[in-house]
């Protein structure tokens, strides 16, 4: 009988990551011995186990607030990516750096406690210019954390990102944002707190599948603030979020010829010192299929919702349903101009875009001030197919008498804002330059009396308004002007009311009212002098 040796198992050989012996030699040699500075080469890590776990600590992050780690951090993910991706973790401390370049397949994870924040320096933020070019290379080149042309990519935990941004002042381009995601594919945002941006809070320019949920946004500390800037993206999800910022709270650009679309968010908190949800200003490649839902927006300086394109595109299919705002100046502001600027130097001007198919819907507001709602385009180039039900506005009031229509500017050129045109003609809405509106049980009302019209209409072809309340004392209840093929039906007068309606413009024609109540108003319908004399046909409920 042939006698074989027992067989030994192989000794089990360390971890190359977590072998304690190699973790001092790490925290030694960069620089937690006093040997190698930040941004040393004098280590060439060991990559990370695939689809595992690295600590930043084990990479020689201090995570005491004072010394810069901006090396060992950029180690720690680039090991992890070496080795095919994984998790870098941040445990609890204050982690000082400058930019980080993010990797495919990499996550970086913020434990509840724990902080990264960005250095007061702009030297520590070199300057990175993107393959992708957008009229956004105007605003800034610097970022804390950075990724192009990435896929598979995530910032998570209950962490913070706050990038002390107070400190540094100067231009757009000398001001980093807390993060540039830019080209890329799978991008995750979740659970963390971010603070304190310099510049835009974050960027995602030409990204296809971007999911943000669950984050926090508190940036005030600078100018441009915006909370979250979705450019030229697809496949886009934002939910559950809570944004108070400086600037626009969420908003949607198209800084290329590449449109935003397929986006929808829901869910979200929003406040803001300027608009709380944004379409614009750029717009060059448009916005298609954009959906905002159940949202709450509060303390908002300019529009709870501001839809404009003004530098070409097309803005079409957009749905914004289930709203509530309170304290926002402007309730909806929808603006079509022609701003026409091109989205890099050398190109000729675009010439004015289309904005079409918008559905606004169940939204209720209470302190909106005095200026009032406004859906403009502008001559030959109407705003397209509007629908509006469902909205209750209360407004500040306090309006003397109706201003002459003939006196609002135009503005193509000039830059959008709801309160572009002064004190609007009617303390509700002002619709002008309007092809196919429909305004549905929408109510108006002024905390103090206004003497200005609840609506006023001008130049609208194919109007309906149906269950339209709005309280009104001097001046018509509601204007048209140059209005054609009107259908008015549904609606009630309130009590007080000297005239519901009034018609203008030798071309207003094809104005029909069916089944409404107006026995409260002393005169139900006033014809101006111009206005042919079969242009309205009134039949009695």
């Amino acid at each position: 009988m042939n006698m074989r040796a027992p067989q030994t198992k192989p000794a089990k050989q360390p971890n190359a990551v977590f072998d304690p012996e190699r973790r001092r030699a790490l925290k030694y040699l960069l620089g937690i011995g006093g040997i190698a500075a930040a941004g040393s080469s004098a280590y060439a890590p060991e990559p990370a186990a695939h689809g595992g776990r690295v600590s930043v600590r084990d990479y020689g992050a201090t995570g005491d607030g004072a010394k810069l780690d901006t090396r060992a951090l950029q180690t720690a993910i680039d090991a992890c990516a070496a080795a095919g991706g994984g998790t870098v973790y941040f445990p609890p401390g204050h982690y000082l750096s400058g930019t980080l370049f993010l990797k495919s397949h990499v996550t970086l994870h913020l434990e509840g406690g724990a902080t990264l924040l960005g250095s007061p320096s702009r030297e520590d933020y070199p300057s990175t210019v993107p393959a992708v070019r957008s009229y956004a290379d105007n605003f800034t080149v610097r970022s804390l954390i950075y990724a192009e042309n990435l896929e598979h990519i995530a910032l998570e935990g209950h962490g913070v990102i706050d990038g002390q941004g107070g400190m540094i002042k100067g231009a757009y381009k000398d001001r980093p944002y807390l993060l540039r995601i830019i080209a890329c594919r799978e991008v995750t945002m979740r659970g963390l707190t971010l603070r304190n941006s310099a510049m835009w809070v974050q960027h995602y320019l030409a990204c296809e599948g971007v999911c943000i949920d669950g984050i926090r946004v508190e940036s005030a500390c600078n100018s441009n603030n915006d909370g979250i800037d979705i450019d030229g993206c697809e496949r886009v999800r934002i939910a559950n979020c809570d944004i108070r910022s400086r600037d626009d709270a969420l908003v949607l650009k198209s800084t290329q010829e590449r449109p935003c679309r397929n986006v929808v968010v829901t869910n979200c908190v929003l406040s803001s010192q300027s608009n709380a949800f944004k379409l614009g200003t750029e717009s060059n490649g448009g916005f298609e299929n954009i959906v905002m839902s159940n949202c709450a927006i509060y303390d908002t300086r300019y529009s709870g919702i501001a839809l404009e394109l003004v530098d070409g595109g097309t803005l079409e299919r957009v749905s914004i349903s289930n709203v509530t705002m309170h304290n926002t100046k402007s309730a909806i502001f929808i603006r079509l101009g022609d701003r026409a600027r091109p989205f890099k130097a050398g190109m000729e001007p675009i010439g004015t875009g289309r904005l079409r198919h918008v559905r606004i819907s169940d939204v209720q507001v209470f302190g909106a001030d005095a200026i009032g709602c406004s859906i403009t385009g502008l001559p030959g180039h109407p705003v397209e197919d509007v629908v509006l039900e469902n909205i209750t506005v209360s407004f500040a009031g306090g309006g003397k008498a109706s201003r002459d229509l003939a006196s609002v500017p135009e503005k193509e050129k000039a830059y959008p804002e709801y309160r572009m045109f002064g004190l609007l003609p009617a303390y509700g809405f002002f619709c002008r330059h309007v092809r196919g509106l429909r305004l549905s049980r929408v109510q108006v009302n002024t905390v103090q009396a206004d003497a200005r019209s609840a609506l006023v209409c001008q130049d609208v072809n194919g109007l309906e308004l149906f269950g339209w309340r709005g309280e009104t004392s001097d001046s018509p209840a509601i204007v048209l002007q140059n209005v054609q093929n009107a259908l008015v039906h549904g609606c009630q007068a309130a009590a007080g009311t000297s005239t519901w309606l009034r018609v203008d413009g030798n071309s207003s024609a094809a104005i029909k009212l069916v089944a409404n109540e107006l026995s409260a108003a002393t005169q139900a319908v006033a014809l101006g002098p111009d206005v042919p004399a079969q242009a309205v046909m009134v039949k009695s409920p």
